[in-house]
């Protein structure tokens, strides 16, 4: 009977489709979101509309009647159609526009685009957009992004995995430090575009990281004339900016050229409670720690596009990055023997670091065919160098305790070649690429202590050392991808070498009975496949497996300790191998009017993989403290289970909503000197972001995050929770755009654990930064602020076509 009841709404309802394609009929290019809108002859009003996708097509729905047709694009002449009647599914074939000269004019975006943009293998999630990140960090903007979580430390992981991998613009870069995290907490955010999290990538990709892929796409205009933006920034803790994006495109080149400034004070702090139940002298230390961590740094990357004609063209870029850093920790540590005070002693440690970064890239383009421009051959040349200085002087208050000079210093070359070319062959593509990445990195390290009968510091010979490390990678792949019906797929292979070459030469050789260096080499073959089937229009299942590898870093390596503290240090294990993993992931889509629904289910399984272990070393301190050491090991295997959602809601104009759940389950198994690591952690973490347009058009945006506790075989994890807040409104005849923004509004991103091993129990709880408040105001020239992403320049050429994606 309920059936019965709505058959007369929707039984003579019919509707009818319309299609077509929009290109720049200058350059005979697809526009992607370009927008098509149906307007009542009446009123005026908009019945309905859509917007293009990366080939330029769109599709409506209409029912039967007559209706003025508008198509715009930004900085384009807008194509009127007027009396248009429909009465039977429609092509109006290609569209072409044309370049509008002067001032650009805000684009009525008739449906907008939702905030992810789900394709075959990845999401990408248009960052531009979040109020929350505004004067923030790489870091902030990451930690937005759903199946993202940016850990207290800063680490980032997807889906609960650390061994990420993390790309800019398709390609491993100086920006994003060769694998080091600690880069994304200096970079701004108002330098990227957009972010792809790909979690089953296709052969194109490298094969480095277990847990997928996350490729930060950085900004880069193609609207023609010269337009731009400014940015300053102010906050509290310290968080001082200005920023500079500018752009002049004509029909022959394009300039681009962003720069920016930054002062920014970190503040955090820490607690450990270590009880020893067989300390004689003491059996408890409470240990405070207070973080004062304050740096400038300036970074600037430009380029320009020389188009040599019609089907071919040269980029030429340069990145550069320059950082001075002062970093001050105390450490109060008191001593405790059966309840009793013992003693204490304060630790001072004053760090600074210059670090630099530069990266030269070049890029060449050619198209074999005006009717289809995806026919073509990229090829990249990329240099990139980083110098990286770090000097800390530890002073202590107890008598018999050193203190301590420490000079670190890292340079790093890297030498990146590759080429892809990709033929497209009607809905089947044809792809086959050669990458060779090729890096060096030379680590020094010494360290001088005070000592007291000759009142000189004197080097260390047991830690002072050089560490010499090179990783090279060569690759070739090839795929094959096509469309039968509602059924695609992508299919492809790639080879990967590897070689790890150490060298460790201590400054005193006599006092090492051990060899410490290496020469690795591992071959890998790595298959991809991506299968999607297509239940209707708006609704897809897509099944995905990739075979990765996760190669040790050089700080993994490296086999001396760090010197950050005299009880709990860090140490590099040179045996340690890489880790293979095998990934199968099960997507389902479903998108209505005003909902799209993503979700999946994934299994891995990692051999060898990488696990962080603390020991006793059997060593004491002068002031007989228990040395407890941190490494990591090959253990025997790792499965991961897991289970995410995300829904994006967006029920009025005025309201979008973004919520995403991630489950995971993971069971490792080994052992390592008699001891059994084997452990079974389950974990989840969820994160809600709504964007209300309030009354005058601000902006209120609220995010929030919520991660659940996680256990392994030695450590328990609490949760955490925290809440970000952020408002904007528009001025100057909407040229200029003012925000605030509160991140961790109740100072609650802390985390707490608590360890248990055989010699000690540890309860720590660690906060890497405290609450910060931020101001921002940006100024538009020649660009109006748009709510749409449109199309902000290449991906790094990691584009794997539609594929029903």
């Amino acid at each position: 009977m309920i059936i019965l009841a709505f058959l007369p709404i929707v039984g003579f309802a019919q509707k009818y489709e319309l299609t077509g394609k929009v290109i720049d009929k200058s350059m005979d290019y697809p526009l992607e979101y370009a927008s098509i809108s149906a307007k009542s002859i009446e009123d005026g009003s908009i019945v309905n509309g859509g917007v293009t996708n990366r080939k330029g097509v769109f599709s409506i729905q209409l029912e039967k009647g007559t209706y003025n047709l508008e198509i715009e694009y930004i900085s384009f002449e807008v194509k009127e159609i007027n009396n248009f009647t429909i009465n039977k599914d429609t092509d109006l074939g290609t569209i072409g526009l044309g370049a509008k000269a002067g001032e650009l004019d805000e684009v009525t975006v008739v449906a907008e685009t939702t905030q992810v943009d789900v394709r075959l293998d990845k999401k990408i999630y248009n960052v531009g957009k979040d109020l929350t990140t505004a004067g923030g960090t790489v870091s902030d903007a990451l930690g937005n992004v759903p199946s993202v979580t940016v850990d207290i430390d800063g680490a980032i992981s997807l889906r609960g995995n650390s061994n990420v991998r993390i790309l800019i613009n398709g390609k491993p870069s100086s920006v994003a430090g060769y694998g080091s995290q600690d880069v994304f907490q200096q970079l701004p955010a108002e330098a990227i575009e957009s972010v792809e999290v790909i979690t089953s990538p296709s052969a194109r990709y490298d094969a480095e990281g277990t847990g997928g892929i996350i490729n930060i796409i950085l900004k880069r205009e193609k609207t023609l004339g010269f337009n731009g933006s400014v940015r300053g920034t102010v906050g509290s803790p310290r968080n001082t900016g200005i920023y500079t994006d500018v752009n002049l495109r004509s029909d022959n080149f394009n300039i681009f050229n962003s720069l920016g400034f930054s002062d920014r004070k970190r503040p955090g702090n820490a607690v450990f409670d270590n009880r020893y139940p067989n300390g004689e002298s003491f059996d408890r230390i409470l240990e405070t720690r207070e973080y004062d961590r304050s740096g400038e740094n300036f970074n600037l990357n430009t380029g320009i596009e020389y188009f040599i004609d019609d089907m071919s063209s040269l980029t030429g870029s340069f990145f550069m990055r320059l950082g001075d850093d002062l970093d001050v920790t105390t450490n109060d540590s008191q001593r405790f023997l059966d309840g009793n005070f013992i003693d204490r002693s304060l630790r001072s440690e004053g760090e600074t670091e210059e670090d630099a970064r530069y990266q030269y890239s070049f890029n060449y383009e050619k198209r074999f065919d005006k009717e289809n421009r995806d026919h073509k051959l990229t090829a990249d040349i990329q240099y990139s160098s980083s110098d990286e200085t770090k000097s800390a002087i530890i002073d202590e208050t107890l008598e018999t305790i050193p203190g301590q000079d420490i000079l670190e210093t890292e340079d790093e070359k890297s030498y990146l070649v590759q080429a892809d070319y990709v033929r497209p062959m009607g809905d089947a593509q044809f792809e086959a690429g050669f990458r060779g990445d090729y890096s060096d990195q030379t680590q020094g390290f010494l360290v001088e202590r005070f000592n007291f009968e000759t009142n000189e510091f004197e080097i260390d010979p047991d830690i002072s050392s050089d560490f010499d490390f090179q990783q090279n990678v060569t690759a070739v792949y090839t795929q094959y991808g096509d469309k039968m019906g509602k059924f695609s797929y992508l299919l492809g292979l790639r080879y990967e070498n590897t070689q790890l070459k150490g060298k460790t030469t201590p400054l005193v050789p006599e006092n090492f009975d051990r060899n410490f260096d290496f020469d690795k080499n591992f071959d890998g073959i790595f298959p991809t496949v991506n299968l999607v089937y297509e239940l209707g229009e708006e609704e897809n299942v897509t099944l995905g497996y990739n075979r990765r590898i996760n190669r040790p870093r050089s700080w993994y390596l490296n086999p001396f300790p760090s010197q950050s503290s005299r009880t709990n240090v860090f140490q590099g294990n040179p045996d340690l191998n890489p880790s293979f993993a095998n990934a199968f992931d099960l997507g389902y889509l479903k998108r209505w009017e005003k909902i799209t629904l993503t979700s999946s289910v994934y299994f891995q399984r990692e051999t060898d993989a990488f696990e962080r272990v603390q020991r006793d070393t059997g060593r004491d301190t002068q002031d007989n403290i228990d040395i407890i050491e941190n490494i990591p090991i090959n253990l025997s295997t790792e499965q991961r289970y897991g289970a995410e959602l995300g829904v994006l809601y967006n029920p009025a104009k005025w309201l979008r909503t973004n919520l995403s759940f991630n489950y995971f389950k993971f069971e490792t198994d080994g052992n390592f000197e008699g001891i059994d690591y084997g452990a079974t952690n389950e974990s989840y973490f969820g994160r809600f972001s709504s964007n209300i347009i309030l009354p005058w058009k601000i902006q209120w945006q609220t995010n929030a995050f919520y991660r659940g506790p996680r256990e392994n075989a030695q450590t328990k994890t609490d949760p955490i929770a925290s809440l970000d807040l952020a408002f904007s409104k528009d001025i100057l005849n909407d040229n200029a755009t003012i925000s605030l923004n509160v991140r961790d509004l109740f100072n609650s991103r802390r985390r707490d654990q608590f360890t248990v091993t055989d010699n000690f129990i540890s309860d720590s709880s660690f906060q890497w930064r405290e609450r910060q408040i931020t101001a921002t105001l940006v100024y538009r020239f020649n660009q109006k602020k748009r709510e749409q992403n449109r199309r902000g320049g290449d991906s790094g050429g990691d584009d794997d076509g539609d594929f029903g994606g």
